[in-house]
């Protein structure tokens, strides 16, 4: 009995010890190493990281560096191969960081930190069950320590991210949030971000890059404020010529505003060589804009992406988008190769590879001109558009969806250009000659005929439209429209 008394009283003062010698400290060389990784100059932040291991032996905030190395570096690449082997050092890193000292705000924010970089692996993986348990992990964790450390500005970032995301779920899906205990609105979210963004203005704050590029693209994202999130991203300290995260999220905004040209010159300015990871998604991005701008440069870059990436992710949608240049340059047999590479390339996890392999299975080979207009718009070149546009000869469509979609993506360029009478009346053929019929953009017109009438100031006429808008049915992202609807709805409740 002695015996193991000794034994459990010489467990506990070693822990102790070790709790109370192990810290969490940015020393200078870590530092150092953590803005090599968010460069993604990970071969420079790992020398440093292991000179840190033998100079700073205590220091445990090194095993989160090392896991956002291996974040990224999964997150970049996609190799299910290279996740599983790294995957096995989380519990180690997750043990050597809740060894450290208790008393530190560190202590429980890497821990966090650490699982929501995990469960962000997860998903590119479809490992969706595990992701939410350690999401929720994370979200826990959190909040005891915002508890703890009202005052610990780092937390609020990821606490800010994850109340804006739980405030953004559909109503009839927030049950699951709920469930698991967590909560949260967009509004809260957007407030913590904004006290971070704030603080590091006038602190030096090690995580002020990230809490930039998270606060933009939750203000385009989940706020649909393109123009203030353009402005966020811009006025700020990122450096997209020295750093490829940088350069990918003031390419990303700019994409989603409908300004393609500044995010080819953004793009054309990313840091490249030996020194940095290959950040192949820069390429699909650059072909994506010059597809927008139909510069016949796309190709190039669309084939250099799903030539060398070997993820899954974007690469149905490349083929597709290649055969759509084949497609607008005439050539028919160009677009059908193509598209056949959609059938067996890549994978469909997300969206815009589904939408790929549904139109490569259906075997509808689309108008070429409404393609043209319709990629025109998407890149904001609305001048363009619209001449594409008149110049279609509606006599020559051969089916009624063609018919229907020429008259949304009419009434479409012309509310960007705020003709907004003119586009009225495009949104209106849409919906009556397409009563019945389940596509798409008969939806979408109504809800956008509603934010029309919104900005006219007309709310009765705005109110009919978001409610003939949640009467359709939709063939596809009907839920997101009628959320639209909804919160339109909300919106002018009260005018």
């Amino acid at each position: 009995m002695k015996k193991l008394i000794y034994i459990l009283f010489f467990a506990f003062f070693s822990i102790s010890q070790l709790s109370a010698s192990n810290y969490y400290e940015f020393s200078p060389k870590l530092k150092d190493a953590y803005k090599k990784a968010v460069s993604l100059r990970f071969a420079e932040a790992r020398k440093l990281t292991r000179e840190v291991k033998t100079e700073e032996p205590e220091n445990v905030l090194v095993h989160y560096v090392e896991n956002y190395i291996d974040f990224l570096k999964i997150y970049l690449d996609e190799d299910y191969e290279e996740f599983s082997r790294l995957e096995k050092n989380k519990s180690h890193r997750l043990e050597k960081l809740s060894s450290g000292n208790s008393d530190s705000p560190y202590h429980l924010y890497t821990q966090a930190e650490v699982r929501l970089q995990w469960a962000v692996a997860r998903s590119k993986f479809e490992e969706y069950r595990t992701a939410a348990f350690e999401v929720r992990k994370a979200f826990q964790f959190l909040e005891r320590n915002n508890k703890k450390f009202p005052n610990f500005v780092a937390n609020k970032k990821s606490l800010g991210i994850l109340h804006s995301l739980i405030g953004s779920i559909p109503p009839n899906y927030k049950w699951v949030a709920t469930l698991a205990g967590m909560s949260g609105t967009i509004e809260q979210g957007r407030r913590e971000i904004e006290e971070v963004v704030h603080y590091a203005e006038h602190n030096d704050f090690i995580f002020e890059e990230e809490t930039i590029i998270m606060y933009a693209l939750m203000v385009l994202h989940i706020g649909n404020a393109g123009e203030e999130a353009w402005q966020i991203i811009r006025s700020n300290s990122l450096d997209p010529n020295t750093n490829p995260l940088a350069s990918f999220a003031q390419a990303s905004v700019a994409m989603h505003t409908g300004k393609t040209d500044d995010a080819i010159k953004i793009l054309s300015k990313a840091p490249k060589g030996n020194q940095f990871h290959q950040f192949h998604y820069l390429e699909y991005m650059m072909g994506l804009c010059k597809l927008y701008k139909q510069d016949p440069d796309a190709e190039y870059h669309l084939k250099n992406y799903v030539n060398n990436f070997n993820g899954w992710n974007y690469i149905k949608e490349s083929y597709q988008l290649l055969a759509w240049q084949e497609l607008i340059n005439g050539n028919k047999s160009g677009y059908l190769s193509y598209m056949q590479k959609v059938l067996t390339k890549g994978k469909a996890s997300i969206d815009p590879d589904k939408k790929a392999l549904k139109a490569a299975k259906s075997g509808i080979i689309p108008h070429p001109e409404l393609t043209k207009a319709r990629l025109q718009f998407d890149g904001g070149y609305t001048f363009e558009a619209l001449s594409t546009m008149e110049n279609i000869d509606i006599s020559s469509f051969d089916n009624d969806k063609d018919l229907l979609e020429y008259h949304y993506r009419k009434g479409r360029v012309l509310q960007s250009r705020f003709q907004y009478t003119e586009a009225i009346e495009e949104f209106n053929k849409t919906i009556e000659k397409g009563n019945n019929k389940t596509y798409y953009f008969i939806c979408n017109a109504a809800l956008q005929a509603g934010i029309v009438k919104e900005a006219q100031k007309e709310y009765t006429a705005a109110r009919i439209y978001f409610n003939k808008c949640l009467s359709m049915d939709s063939d596809k992202y009907e839920s997101s429209i009628h959320g639209k609807a909804k919160t339109g709805l909300n919106r002018i409740k009260n005018k």
